[in-house]
């Protein structure tokens, strides 16, 4: 076994390879980069180099440099984890030609399953099912729409090299090759530097099917069940679990035998991941192999009670597999989602910032793959993966409660994260029963929120827990009041019912409570419906609220200013105000909050640096025309025009870094 490694990553993925390596008394050397000087994973290590400026091409991109730092830190190995160099195999080749091992498969086997054509065609070889489509890389425009034409709409450009979904494109008619071809092609040539595409037939509303093998170096090769990941956003994963609720244990057999026999004709060894695509009638075809471990690894590790980083290590090392087919078993059922710093109402656009407060998850059953915490700045530099939250259950059901109980007490702040969207799907009735496609989030959900209201006894426990945080913080005033109370009239009587009017978006609430703060036992009635609460002392003062509603613990995230308390809870995040009877009466003579109607700039949606400016002085623009292209955490974003008008000036440079709600162009409106 090796007695140093290095580690040419960041973040979570760092940190959790760092653990398993502590386990097994192997030291570790972290790298960073200037802005992750300060970074977790750099503090977590026996080790840590600097390598260079923030930006990945100089830092984390740059192998030669890591490679450096492993041969003067006296590594024997390099461990890749996923993204930045992990599927690289000229990385892989120079890790090996240094005199180190690459902790990975071949860079030989890289190349050849990283090329998904390539890929597609040792699949075949393999016996293994493919999507129909035409599998020779093409670039020009009426050769595609010929081949369109046979194979037949709807059909998905897909790019030769790389992964994760980027320069992905599909077209559901002719009228859309063109302009699908040309953004296809950019994306993944600025991503891979290759913009060769081929075409495959659009399988509607597929379920993302994957199949976890390690493999050693003497021809063993193990499936290890399959992950359901077909909640994704862009072709990115949100919730991925293990098992999957569409995989019976013939199918199951039949899809490890299959994921396993392109792995042999591969030869392949470590750890690697066979994707697939499962129509409706349960027929499923390969997608890619990605050929390093995977971001949502936790779940397959919870159900199989294996750490696939201790064998990724061990097969590496040279060692035999330590265990067979027959030693695999599933137990129970696994649940990850995935938090980013980016918001779902905007879609999805990435967002940056100092976390000014973090609080780490513990629980029974509960994992948390995190690699920030309270003062950690994310940037536009990297990725905008946060942490994982796994969960497991001896049953889905229970899984997926234990998960949303773990977000519900997940507390972020400083940055917009999806945390609040990743628990809406969860609680999603669609979710519940399993109904999952690769277009889940589209027919559900809208701007970030599902398409249904939540259920009502959510929005009364929510503002249950509004209200007496507003109740308990006006009573402290009263007490802290009292010396004055006989002088100028005040009174407060402590056995009587107490009346609220909680206004939360269109919903109106009438609320009576009855409850003493000597005493955590409560009385509530909801628009008559009667609850018995019980609150820990104090607990009203924090941001994180417990609560035990009709004997059901609940938790809360709460932020309040004066009658306003911002309340997330199972997915739902509502601002309530919360008035008493007279207020409420009065209210409505309140002036109502003018909105700005100055719609003459185009503002930056997010941080980020300006790739394209597709405008110039005196262009005619139209509202909802893209004007400018902003790149942040590996993502292009095109920022739409808010007008009709006539560009009067434009502000923004390519190649300029810009804030949110920098002014990029403006405008002379019609």
């Amino acid at each position: 076994m090796f007695e140093k490694i290095l580690i040419a990553n960041r973040g979570e993925i760092a940190i959790r390879i760092i653990g398993t390596c502590r386990k097994l008394n192997i030291k570790t050397v972290a790298v960073y980069s200037d802005i992750d000087a300060r970074s977790l994973h750099v503090r977590e290590a026996d080790e840590a180099v600097h390598i260079g400026p923030s930006p990945s091409p100089s830092s984390y991109l740059a192998y030669e440099k890591i490679i450096k730092a492993a041969v003067e830190q006296g590594c024997q190995a390099i461990h890749p984890g996923y993204g930045f160099l992990s599927e690289n195999s000229k990385f892989a080749a120079a890790v090996v030609k240094a005199g180190l091992t690459f902790i990975g498969p071949s860079s030989e086997v890289i190349a050849s399953l990283g090329d998904k054509i390539s890929a597609k065609n040792i699949a075949m070889k393999a016996g293994v099912p493919v999507v129909i489509g035409h599998n020779l890389p093409i670039v020009d425009l009426e050769e595609i729409r010929a081949l369109a034409a046979i194979i037949g709409y709807p059909i998905l450009l897909k790019p030769a090299a790389g992964g994760g979904g980027r320069g992905m494109r599909m077209v559901a008619s002719p009228h859309e090759l063109e302009s699908a071809l040309q953004s296809a092609q950019e994306e993944t040539r600025k991503a891979f530097g290759d913009n060769r595409i081929f075409l495959e037939r659009f399988v509607s509303n597929p379920r993302h099917i994957e199949i976890q093998i390690i493999a050693d170096q003497y021809g063993n090769v193990v499936s290890l069940g399959e992950r359901e990941c077909s909640i994704q956003r862009r072709y990115q994963k949100v919730i991925e679990e293990s098992p999957s609720l569409a995989v019976d244990a013939e199918l199951r057999s039949r899809m490890g035998e299959m994921a396993c026999a392109l792995a042999r004709e591969a030869g392949y060894s470590n750890a690697g991941t066979v994707e697939f695509i499962m129509d409706s009638h349960r027929n499923f075809f390969f997608m890619e192999m990605n050929t390093r471990l995977q971001v949502e690894h936790p779940v397959t590790e919870m159900v199989t009670s294996l750490d696939l980083v201790e064998l990724q290590l061990r097969v590496a090392a040279g060692e035999r597999l330590p265990i067979s087919q027959e030693d695999v078993s599933i137990k129970g059922w696994s649940i990850e989602a995935r938090i980013c710093a980016e918001d779902s109402a905007r879609n999805f656009l990435p967002s940056t910032g100092l976390l000014t407060r973090y609080s780490n998850l513990r629980g029974s059953n509960i994992r948390l793959d995190s690699g920030v915490e309270a003062g950690s700045f994310i940037s536009v530099y990297y990725d905008s993966l946060l942490s994982k939250v796994i969960s497991w259950g001896e049953t889905r059901e229970i899984a997926r409660t234990t998960l949303i109980n773990a977000l519900n007490r997940y507390h972020v702040e400083g940055v917009t994260t999806n945390l609040n969207f990743a628990n809406s799907i969860l609680n999603h009735p669609a979710f519940i029963k399993g109904e999952l496609s690769t277009g889940f989030i589209d027919e559900h959900f809208e701007d970030g929120k599902a398409k249904i209201d939540p259920p009502l006894e959510q929005l009364e426990a929510m503002v249950i827990a509004s209200t007496i945080v507003y109740h308990n913080r006006m009573n402290l005033v009263r007490k802290s009041l009292k010396p004055m109370a006989s002088k100028v009239g005040l009174s407060h009587k402590p056995d009587q019912w107490h009346r609220y009017i909680v206004k939360g978006n269109k919903d109106i609430f009438e609320i009576e409570l009855h409850g003493q703060l000597t005493s955590s036992d409560w009385s509530f009635k909801v628009n008559g419906t009667e609850y018995t609460v019980v609150t820990p002392f104090f607990e009203f003062y924090r941001r994180r609220l417990k609560l035990s509603i009709n004997g059901l613990d609940q938790y809360f995230i709460l932020q309040s200013r004066q009658n306003f308390i911002w309340t997330a809870y199972c997915g739902n995040s509502h601002i309530f105000e919360i008035y008493s009877p007279r207020e409420w009466e009065l209210a409505k003579y309140m002036p109502k909050e003018k909105k700005d109607a100055n719609e003459n700039v185009l503002l930056s949606p997010l941080p980020g640096m300006v790739v394209s400016i597709l405008v110039k002085k005196g262009d005619r623009v139209y509202q909802g025309q893209d004007l400018v292209v902003i790149e942040s955490m590996k993502m292009e974003c095109g920022v739409s025009s808010p007008c009709d008008g006539v560009v009067e000036k434009v502000t923004a440079t390519v190649g300029k870094a810009v804030e949110s709600d920098e002014v990029l162009i403006t405008f002379t409106k019609d």
